[in-house]
């Protein structure tokens, strides 16, 4: 079994609490501040390196806000970032030594599934709450023994093909071709997207080709969806780089057709130079989060997630989509702390599992039955128009 982690308590604070418009209720006893050491394996080379460093930078961003917010006497949060290089065997040993450090309050993991499901047993044996940023729902389903303690803070392929097929149904597009990367999270995108079709009845996928998730060429399986029945839209189901290649690859063919977005596609707010063209009038499915400049700070959660975007951009130069999940679970890991009243495996893991958070991304809601925490109501329509993407209207 894990050592007994020490206790590390938190001084209950208003303003770490609502930083990210917590609905986390706070216990109101003031004990001893101290660090909360949260640990995190992401991506940060190799093929999905763009997508790990974003989740970094969020993570080091996050952190400073919440320390600032604590104030000099309160609760300190900790990094420890390791690289997993995108492989799942690198993956593994990173978590085993997470896990094998008794500071180690929770686990944050990249978008790699596979890594997760690798590592199930070691977090299960050693009690580690671990939120994955991962768009594979095999993280988190079945949600047996060996996922107790493994949390999910991402886009939900059920929830993003179901807005998918509605909206090729109000465009009238009744059939599609499919192009999906080969790895758990694609798998779980393809079940779902042709599923969704099925039952919708009226719009139907007549190819569907997988992609490796590296750096292989992407042509020819681009190539072979558009060539089955003269196809009216394509699917893409990738991460952000793997689908403007797809997307890019289309477009030079010749195809003509509306193109759609998986939520997991979504990236930098401004598309590159190279795959503007391409991707203009592309529609993709993720948060509002995307395009929150648009958007009227008319509530105070629009307002925050208005001064994260703005913070973000201004640190590193443009602003990137999903970064605001790492930022979630951080928030959702210190308001559990403080619920919990420490960092005890057992205690940590029952608070993350009944937390709530309007976060930055959108409405979050964890329970006992349900460790994707991402609301259907988080997801918008986005277009992209001048090479960024905006709000359908």
């Amino acid at each position: 079994m894990r050592p007994t982690r020490a206790t590390l308590a938190v001084v209950t604070s208003a303003a770490l609490l609502a930083s990210a418009a917590g609905c986390d209720s706070a216990t109101t006893e003031d004990t001893a501040a101290t660090t909360i050491l949260i640990a995190a394996d992401l991506e940060l080379t190799g093929s999905s390196a763009a997508v790990g460093n974003a989740y970094k930078q969020a993570l080091e961003l996050k952190r400073d806000q919440l320390n600032a917010e604590a104030g000099p006497n309160g609760p300190r949060i900790e990094l420890d970032i390791k690289d997993n290089r995108s492989d799942s065997k690198l993956s593994a040993q990173n978590i085993t030594g997470f896990a094998n450090n008794s500071n180690v309050a929770a686990l944050i993991t990249g978008v790699c599934g596979e890594c997760v499901q690798t590592s199930l047993q070691t977090i299960t044996d050693r009690k580690l709450p671990t939120i994955s940023l991962s768009p594979s729902s095999d993280v988190v389903t079945p949600l047996d023994e060996t996922r107790q303690f493994v949390f999910k803070l991402a886009s939900n392929p059920l929830d993003n093909a179901s807005a998918l097929v509605s909206e090729m149904e109000a465009a009238q597009i009744d059939r599609f071709a499919l192009v999906y990367t080969e790895d758990a999270y694609g798998k779980n995108a393809k079940d779902a997207i042709l599923g969704e079709a099925g039952d919708a009845g009226n719009v139907r996928a007549v190819a569907n080709r997988p992609i490796a998730p590296g750096d292989a060429k992407v042509d020819t399986a681009v190539s072979q969806a558009l060539a089955v029945n003269n196809p009216k839209a394509l699917v893409v189901a990738a991460l952000p780089d793997r689908a403007q290649e797809v997307v890019a690859s289309a477009r030079a063919s010749g195809f003509k057709g509306q193109i759609y977005l998986d939520a997991a596609a979504a990236g930098d707010l401004f598309l590159s130079t190279e795959n503007a063209a391409a991707t203009n009038n592309a529609t993709l499915i993720f948060s509002q989060t995307l395009s929150i400049d648009g958007v009227i700070a008319n509530t105070p959660v629009k307002a925050l997630r208005k001064a994260w975007a703005a913070e973000y951009t201004s640190r590193y130069g443009t602003y990137y989509g999903p970064s605001s999940f790492a930022a979630d679970a951080m928030q959702i890991i210190s308001n559990s702390v403080t619920r919990a009243g420490g960092t005890n495996g057992d205690a940590l893991r029952g608070a993350i599992e009944t937390a709530q958070l309007d976060g930055l991304t959108g409405p979050i809601r964890l329970t006992p039955t349900n460790h994707s925490g991402l609301m259907p109501q988080a997801l918008v329509v986005l277009v992209a128009n001048g090479g960024r993407w905006q709000l359908k209207a």
